[in-house]
């Protein structure tokens, strides 16, 4: 007896404008109208309540809120609603910038605590409907729905409208969901039908509908892997797809250049996991003043030194270690920089952390005055998984002085 094996159905759900939706069942006044979040943190609802007294939050007029007209700060857009967005406002972007572009837009501060909650709610309705789901964040989940009853009714448009429908009333927030036969196709789905939309695509799919995009739509192709397709003359999908493998790997490499002729042909065979080690930690901070990389030594030593310890409190708390090392900088052009450097031996304690990104700094140019510091660890693993290596990895210093000798970072001088 033959058994049929059931195709493949793979979701991603995305969370429409996450932060700011939630924002709106606060005060769902401010609906349709243009709204950033970000700047300072806060407690929930305590930034407003000298402004309305014994007012109920939903009762305050929307000229009541302050707006972006006139800011002047340091803070940086979480994100912002679809009528924000309109005036090209966006994520990571600086506030006075996106005040220049839309100064009524109405500035909200954020609050993880609430973001946190309604996740935990819209995750745990997920996981009632389909068990196999992906964690890849606050606001976006993989969903395995194979083998769930009557997932594949309509392609999986029945069993998504259900999900998003539940979630809808649940937590009064919507999503987007992408159905494929993968995770890649599914990712790209889900941002077809934004807001509130459902998008389903087969392989047969791929030509029409997918090969028209750019290639960033591509989970996985960044700023950097975009500009170098751009000059070697690809802009679309498509394009991509007319090449050879072996002209993408001579190109980008054996593993990226496979990867990439299989993401242009829409080929994917990642399984959802429910359980998923983080691939990096970090720590960075925004310094509300621009600092001079040498007027501003002492401090920048300071604050470089206390995030490479606050790293590595990171670490040790979770058991984690890492062997790549790396640097973020952002300068007062908003123009970032990064820098990574992977040594021998995995490493977790503060000092083997700060010694490899000090190296990395001496690969920057530091004309400009900085904005944004950050210091990351990645290609993590648990501490103890790997007995032989982590006896020899408990003295670092001569792994961090090599690398530093070997790169010719004694010839340069670091400010700080």
């Amino acid at each position: 007896m033959t058994t049929v094996m059931p195709r493949r159905r793979i979701a991603h759900l995305d969370m429409d404008a996450f932060y700011a939706s939630v924002e709106l069942l606060r005060y769902p006044q401010l609906k349709g109208l243009p709204v950033v979040i970000g700047g300072a943190r806060r407690a929930a609802d305590a930034t407003f309540q000298t402004l309305v007294g014994n007012r109920a939050l939903d009762s305050v007029v929307p000229s009541d809120f302050p707006t972006l007209a006139g800011y002047v700060g340091r803070g940086v857009i979480t994100t912002a609603t679809y009528a924000a967005r309109q005036f090209g406002i966006g994520s990571a972007m600086g506030l006075m910038k996106a005040a220049q572009l839309c100064p009524q837009a109405i500035l909200l501060p954020v609050d993880f605590v609430a973001y946190k909650h309604y996740s935990r709610l819209f995750k745990s309705k997920i996981l009632e409907i389909a068990p196999v789901m992906e964690d890849r964040g606050i606001d976006e989940v993989y969903i395995d729905l194979t083998h769930v009853p009557g997932a594949d009714i309509e392609g999986g448009r029945q069993m998504a409208a259900l999900i998003q429908n539940e979630i809808a009333v649940l937590t009064g927030l919507s999503c987007s969901i992408g159905v494929a036969p993968n995770k890649l196709l599914a990712k790209i789905a889900s941002e077809l039908d934004k807001p509130n939309g459902i998008s389903v695509l087969e392989p047969h799919d791929v030509p029409t509908r997918i090969w028209p995009l750019s290639c960033r739509k591509i989970n996985g192709i960044g700023p950097k892997a975009d500009e170098k397709l751009h000059n070697l003359g690809i802009v679309t999908i498509g394009q991509l797809a007319t090449k050879e493998r072996s002209w993408l790997i001579h190109h980008f490499g054996k593993s990226y250049g496979a990867w990439l002729h299989d993401a242009a042909w829409g080929r994917d065979e990642r399984v959802v996991s429910t359980h998923s080690e983080p691939v990096s930690m970090s720590r960075e901070t925004t310094f509300d003043t621009d600092l001079h990389a040498v007027n501003d030594k002492a401090k920048l030593g300071s604050i470089f030194t206390k995030l490479c310890e606050q790293l590595a409190a990171d670490l040790h708390a979770k058991g984690y270690e890492g062997k790549t090392i790396g640097i973020k900088l952002r300068f007062d052009n908003f123009k970032s920089v990064t820098r990574d450097h992977t040594i021998a031996s995995h490493v977790q304690d503060a000092a083997a952390i700060q010694k490899i990104a000090r190296q990395c700094l001496m690969r920057v140019d530091f004309s400009r005055r900085l904005r944004l510091l950050g210091v990351k660890v990645a290609h993590l693993r648990k501490v103890g998984s790997d007995a032989f290596e982590l006896k020899n990895a408990n003295h670092t210093s001569p792994h961090v002085g090599a690398v530093i000798q070997a790169n010719g970072g004694s010839q340069q001088q670091l400010p700080w």
